[in-house]
């Protein structure tokens, strides 16, 4: 007996670059020893390249530092799940050095934080206390700037799980 197998489409360049600019919580898969070490970040997207700020301890940097080659996924879904879409992005991660490019990418973060009313308690991920002010991400850098770089087109895999 055969059967159909129903398969995803995919999401158009358009479609996944939406979804990108959309949202602001991806989860990054690295290497890992074992097994691929899968972390939650936040993200800024300036139409181009993917930034995030990692705190500067915890296993994602030693797992960043012995192989900054990772999958970045990102997702949108409605709650009862009659609408979901998901982009994945392999790619390597690289730390920003250039100090006036890592204030930009801040800036951006500050904006992201106030823009979408995001919780104080989202700070504690960045490497600062929920108490201290949002501005306290330019001010003290405790945490990594990083860039998602040789993302190669061909290997971006978009899908949807809905038409449009």
């Amino acid at each position: 007996m055969a059967s159909n197998v129903f398969k995803m489409p995919r999401m158009g360049k358009a479609e996944y670059d939406r979804l990108i600019e959309e949202q602001y919580v991806c989860r990054i898969a690295f290497k890992g020893e074992a097994h691929p070490y899968v972390a939650p970040f936040l993200y800024v997207f300036d139409g181009k390249f993917i930034y995030f700020l990692s705190t500067k301890y915890g296993r994602k940097i030693e797992h960043f530092r012995d192989n900054p080659n990772v999958c970045v996924e990102i997702e949108r879904y409605t709650s009862n799940l009659s609408s979901f879409s998901f982009v994945a992005l392999p790619g390597r991660l690289m730390e920003v050095d250039d100090a006036e490019q890592g204030r930009r990418v801040r800036e951006r973060f500050v904006q992201l934080i106030q823009d979408r009313g995001l919780s104080p308690n989202v700070l504690s991920a960045l490497g600062h206390s929920p108490d201290e002010p949002v501005d306290s991400l330019l001010s003290e850098e405790r945490s990594s700037v990083w860039k998602l770089v040789g993302v190669k087109v061909e290997d971006i895999l978009g899908l949807k799980g809905h038409r449009s």
